[in-house]
């Protein structure tokens, strides 16, 4: 209750979905809240660098065939979010009824403490990568720590990415775990080996340690184009709205998922197919005379695969980046990612850290202008279908700003 009406207080000041508040409430009266919420309900946690709200989302929606369930939607990841998401829920049910589902998205550093409070029945692995660079450990070390969750007598089963060989080490050791071929096209965090140090190759779709027995395992379902294939050699084609390799990647893990909760793919699949955007990712809107869709890339990896979502050459992009505390405040990744992919496009470079952005693009050979204020930076680049890429706390500044075009689903929810 005092959760609840705190996070309401802050919804009314403008403060934000309160989710985050309300559960430092909770957690402030009762340190062990999250263990106590937690009891009765069978969940899901999905973590990784990439994906999770996404994925967390499609297996919301997916688990939702068997009854309610409960889920920090808006991406808030910690103890806090996981806490006011299950009190939520509490209360929102009929009473004397309480929600026996739950998927909650989980940030990797934090993974081994919810396990212990939660118990979750299934942990879904994405993928590990350099991110937050000021405050995060080393991959390898965020491996090893899974590892050493999923080893402990009792731990979750795992549905895992095969294709990262961090993610297959920290899953390594689970008793149970269901490999899914989901891909990973950045692989420049992992080229040396969590489990000898020897290197890690890359060929023909799979990889293999040069050094140890390391090596991908055999896949219980794989993405092929627009179909989800099981070893059973069962095929189940994606009808996603969501776009991109990395989405049919995700529905694949969440399917695999959701099959632990007794949800057959077709109904997983099918739940999915719904969702037409996570958190105002994907969004569409319309200012003045630009028709922007809202992306969010905040490493690396991420940018990597929405290369890939953004229109072709000569098409504009506004790429906006901040370096406040949620995105990490060393910018320096900026330099691992390939901008010179831009080249041939209308680039816009805006947000707190513009001027960082604008050197690597110059360097990068993009042409591009710079321009601090990120609503005139989507309208410059109009008229006409803009692409917005942007990183944490920017992504959040813009669909704050922006509103979604009318009849947007979700249109009043802004992420959290």
């Amino acid at each position: 209750m005092v959760g609840g009406a705190v996070a309401g207080l802050s919804r009314r000041l403008g403060r934000g979905q309160g989710s985050v508040v309300g559960g430092r409430a909770i957690l402030t009266l009762d340190p062990r809240a999250l263990e106590h919420l937690a009891q009765g309900h069978r969940i899901a946690v999905v973590s990784g660098t990439n994906g999770k709200t996404t994925t967390t989302s499609m297996l919301a929606a997916a688990m939702a065939a068997t009854g309610p369930v409960v889920s920090n939607a808006h991406g808030a990841n910690l103890p806090p979010g996981l806490a006011a998401a299950l009190a939520a829920g509490r209360t929102s049910a009929s009473p004397g009824a309480q929600p026996a589902l739950a998927a909650l998205e989980v940030d990797e550093a934090w993974m081994g403490r919810v396990v212990a409070a939660t118990n979750p029945e299934v942990a879904v692995l994405l993928n590990l990568s350099r991110d937050q660079l000021d405050r995060n450990n080393e991959v390898r070390r965020l491996s090893s720590a899974w590892r050493e969750v999923f080893a402990q007598p009792g731990a979750p089963g795992v549905v895992a990415n095969a294709d990262d060989p961090l993610v297959v080490w920290g899953a390594g050791a689970a008793s149970s775990v269901t490999w899914v071929g989901a891909g990973q096209p950045w692989t420049a965090d992992a080229s040396g080996c969590p489990s000898c140090g020897g290197r890690i190759l890359f060929r023909d779709g799979s990889w293999a340690c040069a050094a140890c027995s390391l090596r991908r395992p055999e896949l219980a379902v794989w993405v092929e184009g627009d179909e989800v294939v099981t070893v059973q050699g069962r095929r189940h084609r994606l009808h996603l709205q969501l776009p991109g390799r990395c989405n049919a990647a995700n529905a694949a893990l969440a399917m695999a998922a959701a099959n632990r909760f007794g949800v057959d793919a077709v109904a997983a699949l099918g739940a999915m197919a719904d969702i037409q955007e996570v958190g105002g990712r994907y969004r569409h809107v319309q200012v003045g005379h630009t028709e922007a869709t809202l992306l969010l890339a905040k490493n690396p990896a991420g940018w990597t695969e929405v290369f890939d979502l953004i229109a072709p050459p000569p098409g504009p992009v506004v790429v906006a980046i901040n370096a406040r505390i949620a995105d990490g405040k060393d910018p320096s990744w900026l330099w691992d990612v390939p901008f010179e992919r831009l080249e041939g496009r209308s680039v816009v470079a805006t947000g707190e850290r513009s001027r960082d952005l604008a050197v690597r693009l110059h360097y990068a050979g993009v042409e591009h202008v710079r321009i601090d204020d990120m609503v005139a930076a989507v309208r410059h680049a109009g008229p006409g279908a803009v692409d917005v890429v942007a990183n944490y706390t920017s992504f959040q500044s813009l669909i704050t700003q922006l509103p979604a075009n009318p009849g947007t689903p979700n249109a009043s929810e802004a992420a959290n």
